[in-house]
């Protein structure tokens, strides 16, 4: 159900989410964010995780948020986001490289090695690349 309207989302909402609403736009939220997060998710989300959802995508980006929260299928995920974020990367091979580098130092430049393959075989298990992030799986 898509609420456009403003003015009647008292009469289509059940108490307890406009109360929630009549307070966040008391402590300055935007009444169009919140209702096109409620659009997008549910009643109860707003009611539970708004307010962490909103500092979490001020902190990293609400892109970041987004994408971990829908490659879980539950907004209760956010929650994990800071912890799991770990960058932006053009590709799974990019962090690898950058991954290994920071933990055993630049890989001498006459050795070939395959980041993709690396990604694929030691770190496919504990990291999700979503839409360009990387977060940790372990959290």
């Amino acid at each position: 159900m898509s609420v456009t309207l403003q003015v009647n989302y008292k009469e289509v909402f059940a108490i307890e989410t406009v109360e929630k609403i009549e307070q966040l736009v008391e402590d300055n939220y935007d009444l169009d964010d919140i209702l096109e997060f409620v659009d997008a998710n549910s009643e109860a989300d707003l009611v539970v995780y708004y307010e962490q959802y909103c500092t979490v995508g001020e902190n990293i980006g609400y892109d970041v948020v987004d994408a971990f929260v829908k490659y879980h299928g539950d907004m209760g995920y956010v929650e994990n986001v800071e912890d799991a974020f770990r960058g932006v990367y053009y590709d799974e091979e990019t962090f690898a490289e950058e991954y290994y580098n920071e933990i055993y130092g630049e890989v001498p430049a006459f050795l070939v090695v395959d980041w993709e393959a690396t990604w694929k075989q030691s770190l496919t298990y504990d990291f999700d690349f979503i839409d360009g992030y990387v977060f940790s799986s372990n959290f």
